[in-house]
């Protein structure tokens, strides 16, 4: 009986070790604009490059709580944990803070509910404050 756990136990870190495996990362870049008043939205468009070809990608977006003003953000960066580009689109939801006025540096890592990880960087220009809880969708067009 010990033998047969021991046989399944390797069984199952093999099996995680060849899901971890199968994950594969790619590159990513996003145009997010983004304004409101206490009730925000956010809009735009972008691109993941995976396995070498491009697949364009739409985003959208609502966030509600302190929110003022309207900005333009452009993040790059790399997406992991996928199996194939479908992987990217799904909901991402944070909590997040962040301010603006003219131009600013932004930095923030998204997980969607199929596991995928956007870590991303990049500037924003406006003037915008925000403190609210954001949901931001993505999608393969």
């Amino acid at each position: 009986m010990r033998r047969l756990f021991g046989v399944a136990f390797v069984l199952m870190l093999a099996m995680a070790g060849a899901t971890a495996a199968r994950a594969d990362e790619g590159r990513i870049s996003l145009t997010i604009f983004k304004g409101g008043w206490i009730i925000g939205g956010s809009g735009g468009s972008g691109t993941l490059t995976f396995n070498g070809r491009r697949y364009p990608l739409s985003i959208g977006g609502l966030s509600y709580g302190l929110v003022f003003g309207g900005s333009k953000a452009d993040l790059y960066g790399r997406v992991s944990n996928i199996r194939s580009p479908r992987d990217v689109a799904g909901v991402y939801g944070a909590v997040g803070a962040g301010a603006a006025i003219g131009v600013g540096a932004r930095a923030i890592v998204l997980r969607n509910e199929k596991g995928a990880v956007l870590e991303l960087s990049g500037r924003q220009v406006g003037l915008i404050a925000d403190l609210d809880l954001s949901g931001l969708a993505i999608g393969l067009r």
